[in-house]
């Protein structure tokens, strides 16, 4: 058995490893379309301001499995946080082991302080965890929202509540200039981390322009729905929606400054991003959306949009 580093963002990665994953996630996930290049991309791609560790185990010229970490550069002796998965017809063989070994090996290369990983919350996997001494540290829901019938429909109405004192406005891939300086300072007040990706500091202009070129490299459209405060012409809330060639999107960042919050500003922007992306995509059958089961008003949220939790997934940490 051989570990090799590849590049995530080298088209040839994606087509090498999409056959695995695929029968991984017909495996774990079978409610859910086969797992496209596009998703693939989106997975393994670096993202803004961090670095990206991709590790595949190989017999030959066949993957085994590989391991997938985010590294953010703002925090040099940070964790690498991301996935590990060893694919169906190659379980039990060590090729799990073997990833998380050399894992640990390159983060303590790099000065990384820890290993984390993200699995589904199943015996299989808490067995390996304990295996490797992992510790528990986070769980996260899994939410689906199947968008046919009465969900579309009551998804229209909602988006169709105005709030007082404010109006939306909405983008696609792109944040109209005048508006790009206040997007940046509301994306500037998001304080929930993403595993995998960097923490959000202080950002600008350019991060929003180097975000928004991204999601287009990996074949996503990203459509946004913002919330003005017309007493001061200033973004106030945001919510977005990553869109694929697939029946499958996936909610990105919902956000509703904290002055303006608890007044349904959330629930209007995210109802809206949704309903407008399954207007203009006929084949959108399905959305998925993830959250921390410790974040309470998403949770409270996601629910009266009509998601319902299909799953969970833990992560454990591992010293390096």
């Amino acid at each position: 058995m051989e570990i090799r580093s590849l590049d995530g963002d080298d088209p040839a990665t994606i087509s090498l490893l999409l056959p695995g994953f695929q029968e991984t996630m017909s495996l774990e996930l079978p409610g859910d379309p086969p797992v496209s290049s596009t998703l693939l991309a989106r997975l393994l791609q670096r993202r803004h301001g961090a670095d990206r560790i991709v590790l595949a185990a190989f017999e030959a010229d066949r993957p085994l499995g590989c391991v997938k970490l985010g590294l953010d550069e703002g925090a040099p002796d940070g964790p690498g946080h991301g996935s590990l998965w060893v694919f169906p017809s190659h379980r039990r063989r060590g090729a799990g082991t073997a990833l998380v070994s050399a894992a640990r090996a390159e983060l303590s290369r790099r000065g990384r302080g820890r290993l984390m990983i993200d699995a589904p919350h199943t015996p299989a996997a808490e067995a390996f965890a304990a295996l490797h001494r992992a510790r528990l540290c986070g769980t996260n829901l899994r939410n689906r929202l199947v968008m046919r019938g009465p969900v579309r429909s009551g998804l229209t109405e909602l988006a169709g509540r105005a709030i007082g004192g404010h109006r939306l406005v909405h983008w696609r891939d792109h944040c109209p200039a005048e508006l790009v300086s206040s997007y940046a300072r509301a994306w500037g007040t998001l304080d929930a981390s993403v595993n995998g990706q960097a923490a959000v500091r202080r950002p600008t202009v350019d991060d929003v322009r180097s975000r928004e070129a991204e999601a287009g490299r990996a074949g996503h459209r990203q459509y946004v729905s913002a919330a003005l405060a017309e007493d001061r012409d200033e973004i106030c809330g945001y919510a977005t929606l990553l869109v694929r060639d697939s029946p499958m999107a996936d909610t990105g960042e919902t956000l509703v400054l904290a002055d303006r919050r608890r007044r349904g500003l959330g629930t209007w922007l995210k109802a809206d991003v949704l309903s407008r992306a399954a207007a203009e995509n006929e084949h959108l059958a399905l959305v998925q959306a993830w959250n921390d089961v410790r974040n309470t008003p998403i949770v409270a949220l996601n629910r009266r949009l009509g998601f319902r939790a299909d799953s969970s997934w833990s992560t454990y940490a591992l010293p390096c």
